[in-house]
């Protein structure tokens, strides 16, 4: 198998399993046999996708991702006005009483 047949594989297992996983939460009993049998099935192909990327890294098949150029910094905004003492008063808190 190839690397993108084994992705596409993975994929479509998780996508199966996630559906099942919700039916077998609430008490299907064949979703969750499905999900136990999915789960050997994602075992394997998670093996055959380590072989696969093991191969593909010390072969040199994989492409390196270039990074994106940085960006410039945004412009620093102006600081905000300072309230007059009568403008911008905080909230005064209640003052809960007691109970006995």
């Amino acid at each position: 198998m190839t690397f993108d047949s084994v992705v596409k594989h993975i994929r479509t297992l998780l996508t199966e399993l996630t559906v099942d996983l919700e039916k077998a939460a609430h008490g299907n009993k064949a979703a969750s046999q499905r999900v136990r049998t999915g789960t050997i099935k994602l075992e394997k192909m998670a093996k055959q996708y380590r072989q696969i990327s093991i191969k593909a890294e010390k072969s040199g098949t994989f492409k390196k991702v270039k990074k994106a150029p940085a960006k410039k910094a945004a412009a620093k905004k102006a600081p905000a006005k300072k309230c007059s003492k009568t403008a911008c008063k905080p909230a005064k808190k209640k003052a809960h009483a007691k109970k006995r």
